[in-house]
């Protein structure tokens, strides 16, 4: 079946949705380097190594269709927060706009009957799970540590050293 039109626009939409999120990331662990979070950053830094793993599964996908690969502007990312609260909050709501987008290339997909992006999809739609799970996690250990600097210290030790159950990059095995 061939590669709609419609099907590869949103799905160079997705994958400019995905560098964004990487550059975003990149963006959050120099924050907390900055900030001398080393495991903080390192996290940060782990994930949008993981987003542009995703990104780069999209265009792959794309090429394979025997579609066009558009890329397009992003956005420059913040580059200042007021605390590492926000930053993972920011990183919740980041997820949750990528899980729209991959719902709706989904629901486009399954309208236009293409199965084989149905199929490819299958994958990040449980990885977006995964990963507004970890974020959410995460918001809350940050939440109970904000008073404690020692619990603030403790969590950046444990996110550098591989993070929380479930946390970057378990689901990042799934074939290209």
């Amino acid at each position: 079946m061939p590669f709609s039109e419609r099907t590869q626009e949103a799905m160079n939409q997705q994958l400019k949705l995905e560098i964004q999120a990487f550059y975003t990331y990149l963006g959050m662990s120099d924050y907390f380097d900055a900030a001398g979070l080393p495991g903080f950053s390192q996290w940060m830094f782990n994930q949008s190594q993981e987003e542009w793993t995703h990104a780069m599964k999209f265009r792959s996908f794309i090429q394979d269709r025997g579609g066009r690969v558009q890329l397009s502007d992003i956005s420059r990312p913040a580059s200042e927060y007021s605390s590492a609260l926000e930053v993972f909050e920011q990183a919740l709501q980041n997820e949750q706009v990528v899980s729209e987008s991959i719902a709706n290339v989904y629901a486009l997909a399954e309208e236009e009957k293409d199965f084989a992006s149905q199929a490819f999809l299958n994958w990040f739609v449980t990885e977006q799970v995964e990963e507004e799970k970890t974020m959410s996690d995460i918001i809350d250990w940050v939440r109970r540590m904000v008073d404690s600097p020692q619990g603030l210290f403790l969590l950046d030790e444990r996110l550098g050293q591989g993070g929380l159950a479930g946390a970057s990059g378990a689901g990042d095995q799934a074939p290209v």
